[in-house]
């Protein structure tokens, strides 16, 4: 039998309808029932078979899910419709719109019990906090979403674990980031459950927190499987992120012009999704890319689109992001005086629960631009900050360079002792190169 609503709630509810309708009980019951069993169904004294409230709901004009769990017509599809509609918004930009459309459509979901509509109400509230920065809401929406998901397999639950784990990431939780996406590749790879859909949604997120963990092997390994799952998937968005996290490990590889290839497959893929936020990253990628390479005015060109797309959207965090990049180019074409600007203005975007990776960075450079002007007492504030942050956010694959950086302005200033426990603190970053302390990878899916 079809789940329903209690027999008293479902009688208040045929006595209302017909009230409304102006029937009797007899002309509700004709020529089916007796005006007795109406009395008795309206009384919640008996629980009316399928086929008894299918007649009834046929006289009184109305849907038998509308009667049996007072849920209107369709209005599982319209909520559908309209949360694809809150998912647009969002593309365009505008989160905070979209967080209250979510929110709206959220309450409607709850109040007629559709715990799949919840579940994709939710996980939208979760990317219009990731995208506007509010990290702990982000992680709270997509946690409540996994929980609805509790009975769906973990295909099913990828989203909301990717959800999570981005926010870990974001926050400078790396380990633990890393840790949700790898138990869950290895719950789907171990058990069987090859959904190429969520087995690449997962690869091209843990990408990037391996990059910054200094775990290039599994990076690579990572960005592999990826592009050999790619054809199998059936979301051009989520190839499109692939292809912009894959082209990290090509750059690391020293194949700059294959990771520029693969930023430009994406943000083909973004302009005809017409994916506002997602397009400004890849521009801010390309442009990290350029720079890597030592192209600095496509570098620049390529940053300044990215940062004017980003500020015309919600997403404050990753144009902040941003502007640290365009800093560092600044300064390397001799602009340090307007690359410092552009950190002190976006600083306070940061903090060691979010974006601390990023945060680090802006202190790091900070400090190379104070050491150029010989201000070394503000060069340290600034190295000892960005080594602070990138210890709390296990972010190894940037802390033997600053301990470099740190280890030889204190050896300048005499203080040798000090610049050797800064020289050992670097190497000990660098002795495992590709590595994790981990454990094992995830077992592979069947490529």
């Amino acid at each position: 039998m079809p789940e329903r609503d209690d027999p008293e709630t479902v009688g208040r509810r045929v006595q209302r309808l017909r009230g409304e309708r102006g029937l009797t009980q007899r002309q509700l019951a004709e020529p089916a029932y007796t005006p007795a069993y109406i009395s008795t169904l309206e009384a919640g004294r008996v629980r009316a078979s399928d086929e008894a409230l299918r007649h009834i709901a046929r006289r009184l004009g109305v849907s038998f899910e509308e009667l049996a769990l007072g849920r209107p017509a369709h209005l599982a599809t319209e909520l559908r419709l309209r949360l694809t509609e809150a998912r647009r918004m969002l593309a365009d930009g505008r989160a905070e719109a979209a967080a209250g459309r979510y929110t709206e459509l959220l309450a409607e979901a709850r109040s007629h019990g559709l715990p799949g509509e919840q579940a994709t109400a939710l996980l939208g509230l979760g990317e219009c906090a990731l995208e506007t920065g509010e990290l702990a809401s982000a992680h709270a929406h997509f946690e409540c979403a996994e929980e609805h998901l509790a009975d769906a397999s973990p295909a099913a639950r990828a989203p909301a674990v990717r959800g999570r784990a981005v926010a870990h990431y974001l926050a400078g939780e790396l380990r633990y980031a890393v840790y949700l996406l790898e138990s869950t590749l290895d719950e789907l790879n171990r058990g069987g459950l090859h959904d190429p859909d969520a087995l690449l949604l997962l690869y091209a997120s843990v990408i990037g927190p391996y990059m910054d963990m200094g775990a290039h092997a599994r990076a690579a390994q990572a960005a592999e499987f990826a592009l050999a799952l790619a054809p199998r998937a059936g979301d051009p968005a989520l190839i499109a992120r692939m292809h912009r996290s894959v082209a990290r490990t090509l750059l690391a590889e020293g194949r700059p012009a294959e990771a520029d290839a693969s930023l430009a497959k994406a943000a083909e893929l973004y302009r005809q999704l017409q994916l506002r936020t997602e397009l400004a990253n890849c521009h801010w990628m390309r442009g990290y890319v350029h720079a890597q390479n030592g192209q600095l005015e496509a570098a620049e060109a390529e940053l300044r689109q990215a940062l004017d797309m980003l500020s015309e959207t919600s997403a404050a965090l990753y144009r902040s992001q941003a502007a640290v990049e365009l800093a560092d180019v600044l300064h390397r074409l001799g602009r340090p005086a307007e690359a410092a600007d552009l950190l002190e203005g976006v600083l306070g975007d940061f903090s060691s629960e979010r974006g601390a990776v990023h945060a680090a960075a802006a202190h790091r450079l900070l400090g190379i631009i104070a050491e150029d002007t010989r201000d070394t007492e503000s060069a340290e504030e600034h190295y000892v900050r960005a080594l602070s942050l990138l210890e709390r956010a296990g972010a190894a694959g940037d802390l033997a360079d600053l301990c470099r950086l740190l280890g030889d302005l204190l050896r300048r200033t005499g203080r040798t002792e000090a610049a050797l426990d800064a020289y050992r603190t670097g190497l000990g970053h660098r002795t495992a190169p590709g590595t994790t302390t981990l454990g094992p990878a995830p077992a592979q899916p069947p490529l």
